[in-house]
């Protein structure tokens, strides 16, 4: 199945004109109708209809029962999966997630239990009649994010819808109904009841798909924030020195790196990057001490990587997005010695893995507090002048030359290698004939 390229609009657009030639109803629904009113490609096509799953398996010749409790199959189509869900009614929440009874109904009984009104229109691709029983024409109109009913009882049904307002009003830069965000406010340790997997997906879509800045900001002022990310909040009021941080305290830099944060490196890179922007400096918070000099936040890269990987563990991220968001916190101070450093360690650092990502964070600290930008022109002119030969230079000699000469194996064969390759880095050593005689001039086989 393809994941890359959106699913085609008129495969989706076949699927319901198969359900009416065989009597039953059938429309997009939700996020794709909302998508296509305001004019952008919708991500995937949800369906529902008036047929009854065993009835949607009999006409489609692949299909995959994902929620056969709730209606729901999964029709493949033109190498794509289109969810086909039978109209249903939901009542006896009681775990803040799923409902404890679900019935066949109409299709106004299946908007009424969605979330919001701008995801509970309806659709018939082929005349493009939008069905709304719930006023989201108007709500897409006036650019407004609105529970369907009363917000205490949508968010009571399903807590991560809180979360998933926000994300929705950041994302799409509509404004949050009043009574939405007070019943948020009111309810917000709720989310504390929802698995870390589902808040990790939404914060990642709120990070990254625009309007971060306003995201977190809405999140703080929802008090969402405090619930979820308390290390993250911790950082107001962490003030900085002024000659440094002209632009106030920690909550204030981060802010401001994510309103020059844009993406555009592919969701995987834009999750790892803003994540770091998110926390480079949530060690702040515990590091800081004052003299008579000013201002410190010693050792805070490091302290800062420590509360970052309990937060990454806590939302279940993967080892390897994990190390790499890491890697790009216990290095961002590494930048502000760059002119200083001897030819090989700056080489050996500009062939740190995934240095694009180093550079941006970089490039985002700087333009989030005093906006110089030399060091991370530095870097860039130096990657520009330099060869892949010159950072990565072939070896010299191998393990198996230091056999021949000699030598055992062991972690001699580690200190002789790491150090022929600092004298290439250097410029010291340019062939194996030099490389042998400044490995018989330092040490002595056994």
């Amino acid at each position: 199945m393809s994941s890359h390229q959106p699913p085609p609009r008129e495969t989706a657009t076949q699927i319901i004109r198969r359900l009416k030639a065989a009597g039953y109803e059938g429309f997009l629904v939700g996020g794709c109708v909302r998508d296509l009113l305001l004019g952008t490609e919708p991500e995937d096509y949800d369906i529902v209809t008036s047929a009854r799953p065993e009835q949607v398996q009999a006409l489609f010749s692949k299909t995959v029962p994902i929620g056969l409790a709730f209606g729901i199959i999964l029709v493949i189509e033109a190498d794509h999966a289109f969810e086909v869900a039978t109209y249903r009614r939901e009542g006896g929440y009681e775990d803040g997630r799923r409902p404890t009874v679900v019935s066949f109904g109409s299709a106004e009984e299946d908007v009424q239990r969605r979330d919001f009104t701008v995801n509970g229109l309806l659709m018939d691709p082929e005349t493009e009649v939008v069905l709304d029983y719930v006023g989201g024409k108007k709500d897409i109109k006036n650019r407004l994010i609105r529970t369907i009913g009363f917000p205490e009882e949508r968010f009571a049904e399903d807590h991560l819808r809180m979360l998933r307002a926000v994300r929705f009003a950041v994302n799409l830069d509509f404004d949050l109904d009043p009574a939405a965000f007070s019943a948020i406010r009111d309810h917000a340790a709720a989310i504390g009841r929802i698995s870390a997997e589902r808040i990790r997906e939404e914060l990642n879509k709120l990070l990254t798909r625009g309007h971060a800045r306003r995201g977190m900001e809405l999140l703080e002022q929802s008090s969402l924030l405090q619930k979820i990310l308390p290390e993250v909040a911790a950082l107001q009021g962490v003030m900085q020195p002024h000659q440094y941080h002209p632009e106030g305290d920690v909550w204030s830099h981060v802010l401001r790196m994510l309103d020059f944060f844009s993406g555009g490196g592919g969701v995987e890179k834009d999750q790892r990057l803003v994540w770091a922007v998110l926390l480079h400096d949530v060690g702040k918070a515990e590091t800081r001490s004052t003299d008579d000099r000013g201002v410190h936040f010693y050792g805070h890269a490091r302290r800062s990587a420590e509360i970052a990987e309990k937060i990454l563990n806590r939302l279940k991220f993967s080892t390897a997005d994990m190390e790499s968001v890491l890697a790009l916190i216990r290095q961002h101070m590494v930048f502000m010695s760059v002119k200083e450093m001897r030819r090989h360690r700056l080489k050996r650092f500009l062939r740190t893995p995934d240095f694009d990502l180093h550079m941006e964070l970089h490039r985002l600290d700087c333009l989030g507090s005093s906006g110089m930008l030399d060091t991370y022109l530095f870097c860039r002119d130096q990657l520009t002048a330099l060869s892949r030969e010159a950072l990565h230079p072939p070896r010299l000699l191998t393990g198996h030359d230091l056999r021949s000469m000699g030598f055992r194996p062991g972690p001699l064969f580690k200190e002789i290698l790491d150090a022929l390759e600092t004298a290439q880095l250097e410029g010291d050593l340019t062939t194996e004939e030099e490389a042998r005689r400044m490995v018989l001039d330092r040490w002595h086989p056994q």
